[in-house]
């Protein structure tokens, strides 16, 4: 499968298939903490990245099945809303298996254009990320394509708010000491009153990020901003986590899955991933890992922009 993965298990949607209709890194943001790496490709250009026809044969090809799912979520490595036709995917979702739910995880950089809005208007959630508003903590955090602004993305969010009749999980992602100040908190809270989501998700760090001096916040001063952001709606999503189980489980467990998946063909992220319930962050990492040992190696499909991991 080139263009949907898992379903995964999913912290806050369950059992989620994830549909990537952008190419590797595609995105308009290169956020410091991102698990699935560093931007390649940092644009606002909205095109069809990929061919619709496939992507809408693949989809029909896996729902035909009924599969057991929760929600069918538009993520991946990139920015979804950056593809014109995700309107047409999320519709095509809509009228064939409205039996199950349609999610769309954004970084909120396309919405204040109201063409974006109505292309995912038939979304029935919304998961968009306000992590700063500040310029100098916003351009540190999130490094943007050239024109994105913090008032743009607020002035987006609430304008989402007053048309859409679903349901907005506003995401706010922790890093300790650039984001959590309290005169940033203020203004993300200012923001968030003004924004008027269902639910805050307070979020932080649980796998490698694009930069290495990214750590996860502190359970307890998730909770402290939790409670600052009362009485707005608003729970932790982060995972505390055991360390050395979870290098354990990336470093030894996937590596094994990974090198079992690919002894006669290589496969690409999204494909292993389909295969190990596994995250693309984690997969990445695992096949570094396994390039360190001279026992597989990743490279780049030029036509389809998708990472493959092979067998040395």
């Amino acid at each position: 499968m080139k263009y949907i993965f898992g379903p995964v298990k999913s912290r806050r949607l369950g059992k989620s298939l994830g549909v990537d209709i952008v190419p590797y890194k595609l995105c308009s943001l290169n956020c410091v903490y991102c698990e699935c790496g560093k931007t390649t490709d940092l644009t606002t250009e909205i095109k069809d990245y990929v061919p619709v026809g496939d992507v809408i044969e693949e989809l029909d090809s896996f729902l035909q099945r009924s599969p057991d799912l929760d929600v069918i979520t538009f993520s991946g490595s990139g920015e979804p809303t950056l593809n014109k036709s995700i309107d047409i995917f999320i519709n095509h979702l809509k009228s064939k298996y409205s039996q199950y739910k349609v999610a769309v995880l954004t970084n909120s950089t396309l919405l204040y254009m109201p063409e974006i809005r109505k292309k995912i208007s038939q979304a029935d959630m919304i998961f968009p990320s306000l992590d700063a508003v500040s310029s100098q903590v916003f351009e540190k955090m999130l490094r943007p394509a050239k024109g994105v602004t913090p008032e743009q993305i607020i002035e987006g969010l609430i304008a989402l708010r007053k048309e859409y009749k679903g349901k907005i999980f506003l995401e706010i992602f922790v890093i300790e000491g650039l984001n959590d100040t309290e005169s940033e908190l203020k203004l993300l809270k200012e923001a968030s009153i003004k924004i008027n989501p269902d639910e805050i998700h307070i979020n932080s760090l649980d796998r490698d990020s694009a930069e290495k001096w990214v750590t996860e916040a502190r359970m307890n001063r998730l909770q402290e901003i939790k409670e600052f952001f009362a009485p707005l709606p608003s729970k932790i999503i982060a995972k505390a986590q055991d360390k050395k189980t979870n290098h354990y489980r990336v470093s030894e467990e996937l590596q094994s899955k990974i090198l079992n998946s690919i002894t006669s063909l290589p496969k690409s992220l999204e494909e292993i991933s389909a295969l190990t319930d596994a995250r693309v962050a984690d997969i990445i990492k695992a096949a570094k890992e396994l390039e360190k040992q001279g026992l597989a190696g990743l490279k780049e499909d030029r036509e389809s922009g998708k990472l493959f991991i092979f067998k040395l």
